[in-house]
């Protein structure tokens, strides 16, 4: 009973914010089957992301799991693209795991790029100049350290090196393995693609 009273004693712009976070425009406005509709269709887009789209040169592997994460927490909002980026990697793995183990925490790294995408692109809004460009570097920073640093290197460090200082793994994997370098590209990429995927104004996103 309380719950419904909570409920109910919502205001419109609290229920506005709650959607913009959550939610991208165009996505909030349809109909749940096409909201399905659209997860799956940037789930599989995931998939072909993670299976087709990953260069190796010597130790460095580029790849665009970083970008297409953010893009799909832009695109759907940070609830729904949360859930693409998240799947796509799983049925990605589960689809053609190269002999390799699950890492969990990969897509999990991946669903809260998508997630954060969502709240600080999407979410909030920076009606200034170049409020976009700045929202663009806020999210780049915030998760390369969350997501690349405090959890895929930390995961990796904990599970798949003994008596290596945390420091010194952690340079290896950034400089000598290459991830600063991968996540430098897939940030640039996204200052390219937003402001364009901005302009389309059937997608009706509000990242300004």
């Amino acid at each position: 009973m309380s719950n419904e009273r909570e409920r109910e004693t919502e205001t419109p712009a609290e229920k506005s914010l709650l959607k913009r976070l959550f939610f991208s425009g165009g996505i909030a406005e349809m109909k749940q089957s096409r909201q399905i509709a659209y997860i799956a269709v940037m789930t599989a887009f995931t998939v072909v992301a993670n299976m087709f789209f990953e260069f190796k040169l010597a130790d460095v592997q580029f790849s665009l799991t970083i970008v297409v994460s953010a893009l799909s927490g832009i695109l759907l909002g940070g609830a729904f693209g949360f859930v693409a980026s998240f799947l796509g990697d799983l049925v990605g793995f589960l689809y053609n795991s190269g002999g390799y183990a699950y890492y969990p925490w990969i897509g999990l790294s991946m669903g809260l790029v998508a997630l954060l995408a969502g709240v600080l692109v999407g979410g909030v809004r920076m009606p200034v100049r170049f409020g976009l460009q700045i929202k663009l570097a806020i999210l780049s920073v915030v998760t390369f350290l969350l997501c690349t640093v405090a959890i895929n290197t930390t995961a990796f460090w904990i599970l798949y090196t003994k008596g290596v200082p945390y420091h010194t793994y952690l340079f290896t994997r950034l400089f000598v393995q290459g991830q600063i370098w991968n996540s430098l590209f897939n940030y640039g990429l996204l200052f390219v693609l937003v402001p364009v995927l901005g302009r389309v104004k059937p997608l009706k996103l509000n990242i300004r």
